[in-house]
């Protein structure tokens, strides 16, 4: 064991030691806290805390410990909550108290990741951030104006898919890329070696990798983050330096691009042209929208990948639905073009199709929230600066909700037989409170079209290897944004009208 190791360890347990005894001696709690695994003295339930596929971990301590579960670690409360009557009880109706974030030193603070809406405290800044994102994309009716960027870019998308399938990840980034950068900035993407497109990936690749909390020892002993970089240990400096970097120069690019166009007289319609016109900013305010810009970029560009890739996944291991989906385009739409947006009203299966894919791949498992005053709920004590995490993924996967929860069924969102349908997952998967994600619609829309296109002119199926079927494995990656584990699949044209639906020129 180094002796940087035996330090550290030293530290940990000393700083354990000192929050344990300041509780023992001041702290007189109102009220008990929830159940929970039990902990270790000093540094309480450290070793319970789970790092890979939380979620399902989550998940047992809800059966186990009821809706509520409680665990602490170095003096730090988190409140894991299972249902979803609890998380609308405490994020959504006491969203006042419930709304802010916890600090992430490496993340948050060294990289600079709080200076965008999803680590932002809670506050002036972040209520004016969310202001500007609901002014532009706060309902589908204000999405109307950026609905032929997307229906081109889908088309181009098919174009792509169509020329290189097995590439078919790459052409699922790029597209949610040009998407959102045209709709953040009105940046139109070179085919190829795009600049932007490089900084962009490197910034979302750097924010999968070190984003959560927990990564790096500065996580749990804040005070690290004033050691100089050439400290024996201090690596971590260095890494936050250089992704800081990417992260301003991703933030500060596109935005200086949008104000030269608008100087020029040039600008296309997006979000920061917007809020940028007939206005004079202060310096804040100006700011402000330059980081609501990437706030926008970075929540939409690998959310999105996320789920048009868990949709062609779905489609690969359920072809039933895929021919019920298919049968409903060709009804309504017919053979001699692709669904537009203005189709979406009369396609109720490919609604449930889209409602469906955020239920059965869940994007964003657990997110975290932090309580600023203390709060007393359904008789448990939950003290100020506790992390409360709502496990979204076990709402969406709950049997008392959702029918054979693992299974891939549409169905279960249409009304049958006098049956209702079950619970929209769309209500509750985008989060909830103050922290509920601001670009749900765009996000919501970029997954409808790209589906409805997608399955207008593609056959999905499993691949064939040496006269063996290959069956994809349903393996989510873990991470604050989670992924379906890389797979083969079959795209081909569905009939040589779809080749030329596809060939048509998007421009």
């Amino acid at each position: 064991m180094s002796t940087l190791t035996v330090v550290t360890l030293l530290y940990l347990c000393l700083a354990g030691v000192g929050v344990y005894l300041t509780k023992q001696v001041f702290t007189k709690n109102r009220a008990p806290y929830p159940p929970g695994p039990r902990g270790l003295p000093l540094v309480g339930n450290i070793q319970d805390i789970p790092y890979v596929k939380p979620w399902l971990t989550f998940a047992e301590w809800g059966k186990k410990y009821g809706d509520i579960s409680h665990v602490s670690a170095l003096g730090m409360h988190i409140f894991v909550l299972n249902s979803v009557k609890t998380a609308v009880e405490m994020l959504d109706k006491k969203s006042s108290i419930y709304s802010d974030r916890p600090v992430v030193p490496m993340g948050g603070e060294l990289i600079g990741y709080e200076q965008s809406l999803a680590y932002m405290p809670y506050g002036k800044r972040f209520r004016s951030s969310r202001k500007y994102i609901h002014r532009v994309f706060g309902s589908r009716a204000a999405l109307v104006v950026y609905q032929p960027i997307e229906e081109m870019e889908t088309r181009r998308f098919l174009k792509r898919v169509f020329a290189k399938p097995d590439q078919l990840r790459v052409h699922i980034r790029h597209t949610a890329g040009t998407i959102i950068l045209r709709i953040c900035y009105g940046y139109e993407v070179k085919e190829n070696d795009d600049p932007l497109v490089d900084i962009a990936e490197r910034v979302l690749d750097q924010f999968s990798r070190y984003g959560f909390i927990g990564e790096f020892m500065v996580d749990f002993l804040p005070s690290l983050a004033k050691v100089p970089e050439w400290f024996p240990g201090a690596g971590f400096k260095r890494i936050a330096r250089e992704c800081r970097v990417t992260l301003e120069e991703m933030a500060a690019t596109p935005y200086k691009f949008v104000k030269d166009q608008m100087a020029a007289g040039i600008a296309p319609k997006s979000f920061s042209s917007e809020l940028l016109k007939d206005r004079t900013l202060t310096v804040e305010e100006d700011d402000i929208v330059k980081w609501s810009a990437l706030s926008v970029f970075s929540g939409g560009a690998d959310t999105t990948v996320s789920a048009i890739y868990s949709f062609f996944l779905a489609m690969t291991l359920y072809p039933d639905v895929q021919k019920k989906a298919q049968a409903e385009i060709d009804a309504v739409v017919g053979p001699d073009r692709l669904p537009s947006f203005a189709d979406r009203a009369s396609l109720p299966y490919i609604e449930a199709l889209t409602k469906e894919i955020l239920r059965w791949h869940v994007i964003i498992p657990t997110a975290d929230h932090c309580v600023t005053e203390d709060d007393i709920h359904d008789g448990y004590y939950i003290p100020k600066g506790s992390v409360v995490i709502p496990n979204i993924w076990s709402m969406l996967n709950d049997p008392q909700t959702y029918a054979n929860p693992s299974e891939f069924n549409p169905e279960r969102f249409l009304s049958k037989d006098g049956k209702e349908p079950e619970t929209d997952s769309r209500t509750f998967c985008f989060g909830f409170g103050r922290r509920l994600c601001p670009g749900l619609h765009l996000a919501d829309a970029s997954i409808w079209i790209s589906t409805a296109m997608s399955l207008a002119v593609f056959n999905v199926s499993k691949v064939v290897e040496n006269g063996v079927e290959i069956t994809p494995e349903v393996d989510p990656s873990s991470g604050l944004i989670s992924h379906p584990k890389p797979f083969k699949c079959s795209i081909k044209a569905r009939s040589e009208k779809a080749i030329s639906l596809i060939q048509q020129d998007a421009y």
